[in-house]
């Protein structure tokens, strides 16, 4: 398939929604750069998120975040992977919705604990009870989520390609973002 992208597509859902395997392999099929704000604050600040978090505080994480989102819907046009809190904020909504295009991953939580549950490189589910707070932040978050111009639904056993097709299907109804060259 041939395509052009008009708009940057910003992928914003729960941490383990595999919002950066799917947007590599989007960006892949879109012929498109792929983005990562995660990846872009930490080569900035020359750490990794959970030594910002401990050092700086998730306060001052969430500034950086915002401006590194910021530059990057600047730049051309791409996939966006951002970080699980990200589209919790006001202001990255109002900067995504006016120069992208927010599509959620939405994947329910057995799915999402399935595949943090052995990674320690998540910060907010270091705590005694990471179900728990992985639990919390999904309800908290979901109806935000929700907000998310399109949505697509992962399911277990959907190959990262197979969810990455299902985005290119759900843009493929906004002319606006996607233009078919076919």
């Amino acid at each position: 398939m041939q395509a052009r992208l008009k708009k940057t597509v910003v992928l914003v859902g729960m941490m383990g929604a595999g919002k950066t395997a799917v947007g590599k392999s989007l960006a892949a099929m879109l012929h498109a750069p792929f983005l990562d704000s995660d990846a872009e604050i930490e080569k900035a600040a020359n750490m990794s998120i959970p030594e910002i978090f401990e050092r700086d505080g998730e306060p001052f994480f969430r500034i950086k975040e915002r401006q590194v989102i910021s530059r990057l819907l600047e730049r051309e046009k791409g996939v966006l992977s951002t970080g699980g809190g990200a589209y919790m904020a006001d202001e990255n909504r109002e900067i995504i919705s006016k120069n992208g295009v927010a599509v959620w991953l939405n994947a329910d939580l057995q799915l999402l604990w399935s595949r943090v549950r052995h990674k320690d490189t998540r910060p907010l589910l270091r705590v005694p009870d990471p179900l728990a707070a992985l639990t919390q932040l999904y309800e908290d978050r979901v109806p935000v989520y929700a907000k998310a111009d399109l949505s697509v639904v992962s399911e277990p056993g959907l190959s990262i390609d197979d969810m990455a097709v299902r985005v290119v299907e759900v843009l493929k109804t906004r002319p606006d973002v996607l233009e078919v060259l076919e």
